[in-house]
C-alpha cells in the first residue's frame, strides 16, 4: 500500500524535506522494509531491494517523532509515532508496528537480534516521549478553554457596568480591552473547533487502530503459520540434507565399488596374461612327456651305473677304513720312533758334552806340558 495519501510522491518528499530541515535524527539503523499486502493483509511486499537507513526524527517545533526511511529518491517511511502504537516483535530479526494515519502495517528486517533489540528499545522510548508530549497539549488546551469561560463570563458585567456608570472617557478607554476579548474569543473557538476536529480525527483513529488491530492479530496468525511453515520447511530441509548426506555415502560407496571394478579388471587381465603363460608352459611340457620314454631307459642305465657306483663305493670305503687303520698304526710307530729319537738325541747330546769336557781337559793338559 502507498504511503501517499495526497498528492504524488515528488510533492511528498519535498515536503518530506521541508519537515526535515527542522527534524534532527536521534537513532539510526539499516534495515530491510516491507508493508503488508493491502489485498490479502496477510503477505508482505518489500518495499526495498536492500537493506536501507531508517532513522527516527525528533520535531521540535511540534514535540512529536517520525520513523523515515528514503530509498533513493522515495519515501517507503513516513510514520508519526503516537502512544497508542506498539512495536512487535514477530521472530528473532523481524518486527512490525501498525500505522493508522498511513492506513498500513510496517516490517523490519535487521541482520541481527541485537538491531531489533535496540530499535524496539528506542520505539518504547519515543513512544512514552509522544505520550507525554500529547499529555501536556491537553493540559495547555484546557487551560486555554478554562480561560476563555472565565472571561467570557466577567466581560457582559464589566462593559454593562462601563457603559451604565461610567463616562465617555472609561467608555473609550474600554473599547481596547473589548477589542482583544474578541479577538481572544475569536482564537478560543477557533481552538474549540480544532479540539472538535481533534476529537473527530482521534475517533477516526480509535476506529482505524481497532481495525488495524484486526490485521495485526490476522499478521501475528500468519507469522504463526509462516513460522509452522518454516519449521516444516526446515524439517523438509534436515530431511533433503539428511538424504544428501546418503547420496554422498552411496556415490562414495559407488566410485570405492568403481575402484575395485578397476582393480579387478587389472587383476583379471593379469590373470589372464598367467593364463596364458601356464598354457605355454603346459605345452611346453607335453612336448617334453614325449620324450619321457627316452628318459625312462637314460633313467635305468643311469640307475644301474649308479648301483655299481655305490657298489665300487662301498668297496673304497671299506678298503679305506683299512688304510685309515693302517694309516694310524703308522703314525703311532712314528710317534714310538720320535719319542725313541729325542732320548737317543738327548744321550748324544750329554756324550757330546762329555767329550767337549774331555777334549778341554786335554787342551789344557797339553798347555800346561
Amino acid at each position: 500500500m502507498s504511503l501517499l495519501r495526497h498528492g504524488d510522491s515528488s510533492v511528498f518528499s519535498d515536503h518530506v524535506s521541508l519537515f526535515a530541515l527542522r527534524e534532527q535524527p536521534i537513532f539510526t539503523t539499516r534495515a530491510h522494509v516491507f508493508q503488508i499486502d493491502p489485498t490479502t493483509k496477510k503477505n508482505w511486499v518489500p518495499a526495498s531491494k536492500q537493506a536501507v537507513t531508517v532513522s527516527y526524527f525528533y520535531d521540535s517545533t511540534r514535540n512529536s517523532y517520525r520513523i523515515i526511511s528514503v530509498d533513493g529518491s522515495k519515501v517507503i517511511i513516513n510514520s508519526t509515532i503516537t502512544p497508542n502504537m506498539n512495536f512487535t516483535k514477530t521472530s528473532q530479526k523481524f518486527g512490525q508496528w501498525a500505522d493508522s494515519r498511513a492506513n498500513t502495517v510496517f516490517g523490519l528486517g535487521f541482520a541481527s537480534e541485537q538491531q531489533l533489540s535496540k530499535f524496539a528499545e528506542k520505539f518504547q522510548e519515543v513512544k512514552e516521549a509522544a505520550k507525554l508530549a500529547r499529555e501536556k497539549s491537553q493540559e495547555k488546551m484546557e487551560t486555554s478553554s478554562d480561560q476563555s469561560q472565565e472571561s467570557g463570563r466577567e466581560t457582559p458585567s464589566g462593559n454593562q457596568a462601563s457603559s451604565i456608570n461610567g463616562t465617555d472617557d472609561e467608555k473609550i478607554s474600554h473599547v481596547p480591552e473589548n477589542t482583544e476579548l474578541m479577538t481572544e474569543n475569536e482564537r478560543l473557538k477557533s481552538v474549540v473547533e480544532q479540539s472538535k476536529k481533534v476529537e473527530t480525527e482521534l475517533q477516526a483513529l480509535k476506529e482505524s487502530n481497532a481495525r488495524l488491530m484486526d490485521t495485526l492479530q490476522e499478521a501475528n496468525s500468519n507469522a504463526e503459520n509462516w513460522k509452522s511453515k518454516v519449521a516444516q520447511s526446515q524439517d523438509e530441509n534436515n530431511q533433503l540434507r539428511n538424504k544428501i548426506s546418503e547420496l554422498e555415502v552411496q556415490c562414495k560407496e559407488v566410485n570405492l565399488e568403481r575402484e575395485r571394478n578397476a582393480q579387478l579388471t587389472l587383476r583379471v587381465q593379469e590373470l589372464e596374461a598367467d593364463l596364458l603363460e601356464k598354457e605355454q608352459e603346459l605345452e611346453d611340457l607335453r612336448k617334453q612327456a614325449e620324450t619321457i620314454p627316452q628318459l625312462m631307459a637314460k633313467c635305468e642305465s643311469v640307475t644301474g651305473k649308479l648301483q655299481a657306483a655305490e657298489t665300487a663305493n662301498r668297496d673304497l670305503s671299506e678298503k679305506m677304513t683299512l688304510l685309515q687303520s693302517e694309516i694310524d698304526d703308522s703314525q703311532q710307530k712314528q710317534k714310538n720312533i720320535k719319542s725313541e729319537l729325542k732320548r737317543f738325541m738327548d744321550v748324544l747330546d750329554g756324550k757330546i758334552d762329555e767329550l767337549h769336557e774331555v777334549r778341554q781337559s786335554i787342551s789344557k793338559l797339553g798347555v800346561d806340558n
